[in-house]
């Protein structure tokens, strides 16, 4: 499988959690697969039920993550991730994102993130270990 990623682009993760929730222009639906959420659940001791709401309308998936009252992740603790070990595959891409094309998978990213443009130029290492991370999940 082929896959093509954005260069130039720098990253760096501003640990805002900006990703890990709804703002006023976005209401974000945290995406896992059913392993994802059995992965969870097993590490967790948490039912699914209780950490997830079914929705099956974007293929492969099976639910979404729940919210608090303020529209943030349940696992989010003070801007910092309490499964982050074991975080959802749509977690570990953020801010990109795997669209596939004809015959090629494509990473695009959200200009919304505010890590973009900083940090290092990431090189194809980067992007090879987040495609390795979803063809293992995925296929």
């Amino acid at each position: 499988m082929r896959y093509e990623y954005p260069t130039p682009i720098r990253f760096s993760c501003e640990r805002c959690a900006l990703c890990c929730g709804d703002t006023d222009q976005k209401t974000r639906r945290i995406l896992i697969l059913e392993s994802e959420a059995d992965d969870i659940s097993k590490r967790t001791q948490i039912d699914i039920e209780k950490f997830t709401e079914n929705d099956d309308r974007c293929k492969p998936y099976s639910y979404q993550i729940k919210k608090t009252e303020n529209r943030k992740c349940i696992f989010l603790r003070d801007k910092a991730c309490s499964i982050y070990e074991f975080r959802p595959l749509i977690c570990r891409f953020y801010p990109f994102r795997l669209d596939f094309k004809k015959d090629v998978y494509v990473f695009n990213y959200t200009n919304e993130c505010p890590g973009i443009g900083k940090g290092k130029i990431l090189k194809k290492d980067f992007f090879k270990k987040l495609f390795d991370n979803f063809t293992t999940t995925m296929i």
